[in-house]
C-alpha cells in the first residue's frame, strides 16, 4: 500500500504523474492476475490489439496506434497471436501491400471470457463509487489527458 499524498505535495506535477503511474500499473497487474487466473497469458499491448479487432477489420497501423506500438512491435505482437490461432491476416484484394487482420472464432472466444475479466477490474478500481461519481472521473482523467495533448 502507498502511503497517502498530503494536500501540500497533491498539487505537484510529479505527485500527480506518479499517482497516474502508480494506477495504470496496478490496473495492469490487476488484469494480468485475472488473465492468468483465466488461464490466458497476454501482454497490455495483445490485450489493446485483441480490443481493437473486436471492432472489426483494422490496419497494422491501427493496431499499433491502439496498443502505442511501431509497426514492426506490431507485426511481432501479431505473429505471436496469429500462431496461437487468435487472428488472421489477409491481403487486400484492392491493395496487395495492405492487410485486413480480424479475429478468428477462436480469437473471439477468448476476447469474451478476457473481457470479463477487463469488467472485473474495472469494478474492483470503481469499488464504492456510484454511477455520478464513476462519470465525473472519467470526465476528470479525459480532460487532464487533452489538455496534456492540446497543442497550444
Amino acid at each position: 500500500m502507498h502511503p497517502p499524498i498530503s494536500n501540500s505535495e497533491a498539487c505537484t506535477g510529479s505527485a500527480l504523474g506518479l499517482l497516474f503511474r502508480q494506477t495504470r500499473d496496478a490496473m495492469w497487474a490487476r488484469m494480468e492476475r485475472e488473465l492468468a487466473a483465466a488461464g490466458h497469458e497476454l501482454t497490455f499491448s495483445q490485450f489493446m490489439a485483441m480490443k481493437k479487432l473486436t471492432l472489426g477489420i483494422a490496419s497494422v497501423t491501427d493496431l499499433a496506434r491502439a496498443a502505442d506500438l511501431n509497426p514492426g512491435a506490431m507485426t511481432r505482437l501479431l505473429d505471436k497471436l496469429e500462431a496461437r490461432g487468435l487472428l488472421v491476416r489477409v491481403a487486400d484484394p484492392g491493395d496487395r501491400r495492405a492487410l485486413h487482420i480480424h479475429l478468428t472464432e477462436a480469437g473471439r472466444t477468448m476476447w469474451r471470457d478476457i473481457d470479463q475479466c477487463g469488467q472485473r477490474v474495472r469494478e474492483r478500481a470503481l469499488h464504492g463509487m456510484d454511477e455520478a461519481t464513476r462519470t465525473h472521473l472519467t470526465r476528470l482523467l479525459e480532460q487532464v489527458r487533452d489538455n496534456l495533448l492540446s497543442q497550444d
